[in-house]
């Protein structure tokens, strides 16, 4: 037998012996009027810090209460408090290019998108010299780095969105060293605008291309003037940049022209570990524009069910509760009522935990998280990795839940990370009684499993479990709903709406989560795994019996 074969055959053990039948099944027509309510116009977008948070949070909690679940934050609380920091546009902005002793305006919008993570109220930028850093990436233990050790400090850097091996030909002696196609963490902007703070640097822009970011232009342009937050820092100047953002990939492509270089040769140049940054030389850029800084408080919603024998161990369910709120216009809309992503996840948070209340009570303890600030940067999830409630050590497993699709039941889920753990074996198990089959993400080079509030729990070595069905990529329904709603105003619920598939997602969860609280397994990250190391650094605090 596989290895594989084995770890299955001993899950379908536990599954047989630890898991009672499901007590009441989803029901569809809950998690639809769920999402009626948390995506309408009332709720305007779920944003961060609004009128619409306080509407989610009082909603959340009172489904929660009315369900019998224990509050789960700290102190007997059903909340507990995330320190953000929040910048917001405040005017235009002024950005410039010079080469060649002329100058000419980009404009924020069309031409680059621009913001600060600074707690300050003007960013300017001056004269800055322009460097191109290839992909942006310093990752000593696969042998790569794009900085050489070049002084970088009080310039703008240009750097490639994705990972150096994204689209790499067959045969290219750069192919794989990256999970060639699957985005990892060094291909998230997150982690380019970080590397770019730890050199110095006055800022950094991502060029643009669908394919290596994974969505359009519009995607970023739409969401641009939503408030940006942050988790509260010690020493921003030292974390953040003054300027960060995104840059189209023809307006790039002019700035490499202006200093005589060829984007093309220096792109494929920058696959090869031996690339060293490349100044663009004669090219300055200027930046200038106000914003509004300050420190607000917002909340992740924790709910529990304590476990029968086993209280101090946690199978963690998670969902986000944002949306963008009132951002860009598209024609006459301003709401971005986040219905698909992510009103349906905390329709089947609250219809989970419905059901979990439903049979007995688990032998291990269960917690229902409703992340804040996921649309900014996974930033509820953050604060709660760094403050966790419920100690990490012995949280068996986070099952995320980031959209469901309307619709019909779909044969096939996508399973993000797929590989990475030993969670997809217990949800394999239970998908198969479905008549249903596993997937590989069909477009790892968007990097969906770096992408969710699951990440910074998995970077403290917490297992992670996300599962997608309906986004197969083949799906007519899931490429239309990226292309025409994603993070857009159009993402909202209509009356055709049915959630029968979403209901048989939320059953094969429950079954999933059931199975791990009723047992005395402990999932493990596989070998080679980047989360590996920090979760057997905590292997003394957890015990099988």
């Amino acid at each position: 037998m596989t290895q594989h074969s084995i770890l299955l055959a001993a899950v379908a053990a536990v599954v047989l012996t630890a898991s009672p039948a499901l007590a009441q099944q989803a029901d569809a027509a809950r998690l639809n009027e769920h999402v009626r309510v948390l995506a309408s116009d009332e709720f305007e977008g779920r944003g961060v810090a609004t009128p619409g948070e306080q509407l989610t949070v009082d909603y959340l909690v009172g489904q929660f209460q009315a369900l019998g679940l224990e509050p789960g934050g700290p102190d007997g609380s059903w909340v507990q408090t995330a320190q953000l920091g929040r910048t917001r546009q405040a005017g235009s902005a002024t950005i410039t290019v010079s080469s060649g002793g002329a100058s000419r305006a980009l404009a924020r919008g069309p031409d680059l998108l621009v913001s600060s993570d600074r707690p300050v109220d003007r960013i300017t930028v001056t004269d800055a010299a322009v460097v191109f850093a290839g992909y942006g990436v310093s990752a000593p233990e696969r042998g790569w780095d794009d900085f050489k050790g070049m002084d970088l400090r009080g310039k703008i850097l240009l750097v490639i969105v994705n990972d150096p091996d994204f689209g790499a030909p067959e045969g290219h002696p750069v192919a794989g060293r990256f999970d060639g196609n699957a985005m990892t963490f060094y291909g998230r902007w997150t982690y380019k605008f970080q590397e770019a703070a730890r050199r110095g640097a006055a800022g950094v822009l991502v060029i643009h291309d669908t394919a290596g970011a994974g969505y359009p232009w519009s995607v970023l342009e739409g969401s641009s003037t939503a408030p940006k937050f942050d988790i509260v820092r010690a020493d921003p100047e030292a974390e953040r940049v003054p300027a960060q953002g995104w840059i189209q990939g023809p307006v790039a492509e002019q700035l490499f022209r202006d200093a005589g270089l060829d984007y093309a040769a220096l792109r494929d140049a920058a696959r090869t570990p031996e690339f060293t940054p490349v100044a663009l030389t004669g090219v300055t850029m200027s930046i200038d524009f106000g914003q509004t800084a300050d420190r607000i408080e917002s909340r992740n919603v924790l709910a529990r069910i304590p476990g029968a024998t086993h209280p101090d161990e946690t199978v963690l369910y998670g969902a986000h509760w944002d949306a963008y709120g009132r951002a860009t216009p598209v024609g006459d809309d301003d709401i971005y009522n986040g219905a698909v992503d992510n009103a349906t996840g905390l329709a089947g948070l609250i219809e989970l935990a419905r059901l979990f209340k439903a049979g007995a009570a688990p032998e291990r303890s269960v917690v229902f998280a409703a992340w804040t600030a996921e649309e900014a940067g996974l930033l509820g999830a953050e604060y709660y990795a760094a403050n966790p409630v419920w100690p990490l050590e012995t949280t068996v497993a986070n099952i995320n839940i980031d959209s469901f699709l309307p619709g019909e039941v779909s044969p096939q889920i996508v399973v993000m990370g797929a590989g990475k753990s030993e969670t997809d074996v217990w949800l394999e198990r239970r998908a198969t009684e479905q008549g249903r089959t596993l997937i590989p993400d069909p477009a790892p080079q968007a990097g969906g499993f770096y992408r969710s509030d699951h990440f910074p729990l998995a970077k403290m070595g917490v297992p992670a479990l996300f599962g997608a069905a309906g986004f197969t990529g083949h799906n007519a329904a899931s490429r239309d709903y990226v292309a025409n709603r994603y993070h857009k105003p159009s993402d909202e619920w209509t009356p055709e709406w049915v959630m029968d598939g979403a209901a048989v997602d939320v059953d094969l969860l429950y079954l999933v989560g059931r199975d791990l609280a009723d047992s005395r397994a402990w999932p493990e990250w596989n070998a080679g795994a980047e989360f590996e190391a920090a979760r057997a650094a905590s292997a003394a605090a957890r015990t099988a019996e």
